[in-house]
């Protein structure tokens, strides 16, 4: 059976240098290429050596969808959840739905586009 594990999320944003900089904060990613789209339209990708989130926009990026369709949330491991809601705070967006169970603590947040995201740490439970 093979093994596998999650490469990058591609997601459409309407503004990818905005979004490169929030996860470049939020996770300390860096900017790994940047470069015309296949598909039309560009695209930043932005993460470590292993996986990466693509942030894609073309001339439609300003149509919106609705929460979940059809993606739900994407999820993010911080280190330090206090300094990654700053960071999310820092740049206007509001963090909600907090939450500590086990396997750790957690937040949640929208971008600028209405995508969700679920930030958590496992380290303030590891004690």
């Amino acid at each position: 059976m093979p093994i596998g594990q999650l490469e990058h999320v591609n997601i459409t944003v309407t503004d990818p240098e905005r979004s490169a900089k929030l996860f470049e904060n939020l996770c300390g990613w860096h900017e790994r290429w940047r470069g015309p789209s296949q598909m039309g339209g560009w695209t930043i990708h932005v993460g470590n050596e292993h996986e990466y989130l693509a942030l894609y926009t073309n001339d439609k990026a300003h149509e919106r969808y609705a929460k979940g369709v059809p993606l739900n949330h994407v999820g993010l491991i911080v280190d330090d959840l206090d300094a990654a809601e700053a960071v999310v705070k820092d740049v206007g967006l509001e963090p909600f739905n907090h939450a500590d169970y086990e396997p750790g603590r957690r937040f949640y947040f929208f971008d600028w586009d209405g995508i969700e995201f679920e930030v958590v740490s496992y380290a303030d439970n590891a004690q």
